[in-house]
């Protein structure tokens, strides 16, 4: 079974209750998108929660998100390739796996590719206070070619996207926070996903990050709540 929902944030608590309310095994995978929150503080408290979770019934696949560091900026991450494409894992904790943005993923021939990052509205609070930020939350021109270059090999035609964020037009603009100033908030990586979507032939896609449950069409944001994943071909 492949299960996706929305942030975590470093608090796995209800994924722990549903993987005993289901059943689940390490056999299943849970895709969080975005903002799991593993590599938040890059330092013992990460530490003790990737030993919580490396007792989950449960395979975590993590997109990127934004309050997070990149896996690929942290020693002792390697490279695995796992349904296709190649994730990010640390031997100590095989059931934590990174998707790698660009990469896709094929469960049981339905094709998922994983597109990451967002820009953090909450970025000056965080560094005025002494709280991670990290400079590539951000897809930069290299990973933007990755992913372009991945969906031009698969002529711009893939069942599943696996996203932080959304493409400009589903932001669901009603869970703007008042006290954030809209005209300081880089949307470049918005821009950039309603250019993909603009020539993408797609089934679904499914985000995190706006902390809401919303359908926008095909585009799906999830928070607290959970979807399966329709493998039937």
């Amino acid at each position: 079974m492949v299960f996706l929902t929305g942030d975590t944030h470093g608090e796995f608590g209800r994924i722990e209750e549903f993987c005993a309310e289901c059943g689940t095994s390490t056999d299943d995978v849970m895709v969080i998108l975005g903002d799991a929150g593993i590599n938040f503080y890059r330092d013992k408290r990460d530490d003790e929660l990737k030993e919580y979770l490396s007792e989950l019934p449960v395979t975590l696949l993590c997109v990127q998100g934004n309050h997070e560091e990149r896996p690929d900026e942290i020693l002792g991450y390697e490279e695995m390739e796992w349904h296709g494409g190649i994730v990010l894992f640390q031997p100590d904790y095989p059931n934590i796996l990174f998707a790698w943005d660009g990469e896709v993923y094929d469960f049981d021939g339905k094709k998922a590719i994983a597109v990451g990052g967002a820009y953090s509205v909450d970025k000056y609070y965080r560094l005025a206070n002494g709280l991670p930020w990290f400079p590539t939350e951000q897809p930069d021109a290299v990973i933007k070619k990755r992913v372009e270059g991945k969906l031009a090999h698969l002529g711009w035609r893939v069942d599943y996207v696996f996203s932080h964020t959304v493409p400009l037009h589903a932001v669901p603009r009603h869970t703007f926070l008042s006290n954030i100033d809209q005209s300081t908030v880089d949307y470049s990586t918005e821009e950039w996903l309603q250019e993909i979507e603009q020539k993408l032939d797609y089934e679904c896609w499914f985000a995190g990050h706006y902390h809401v449950t919303e359908n926008i069409g095909r585009i799906n944001i999830l928070y607290e709540d959970y979807e399966e994943l329709d493998t039937e071909k």
